[in-house]
């Protein structure tokens, strides 16, 4: 998934005012086998649920640095889909100000479900 946002994160006060395009990529990892077999929606992940919760992270909050919000979409995405083993999050924010030409910066964070105790 490559979900593509404007929001107001950075750690300059201009950054939370102008704003940029972030790019999120979100990898999920779960056993979709009974999903494959039936071909049901409620077997697996709904993706446009995925897509919204991503957006919310994204846009409701003004984070200073793109690790918290990789890390918050990460950990949201597993408090929401139980079924999710784990999740490998990557936001990259376009143009980043660095006094300099840069394409993108970029952050990269996975979650994984703690093991249940017996």
């Amino acid at each position: 998934m490559n979900a593509i946002f404007y929001a107001h994160h950075g750690v300059s006060e201009a950054e939370h005012k102008v704003g940029a395009r972030y790019e999120v990529d979100a990898e999920l990892y779960f056993d979709f086998t009974e999903a494959g077999h039936t071909d049901k929606l409620n077997k697996t992940i709904d993706y446009e649920r995925v897509y919204a919760r991503i957006k919310d992270v994204l846009t409701m909050k003004k984070f200073y640095l793109i690790e918290a919000v990789a890390k918050k979409i990460g950990d949201e995405l597993l408090q929401d889909f139980p079924v999710l083993e784990s999740a490998s999050i990557r936001v990259r924010k376009r143009n980043p100000p660095v006094g300099g030409v840069c394409d993108y910066a970029e952050a990269d964070y996975t979650a994984e479900r703690a093991p249940e105790k017996p």
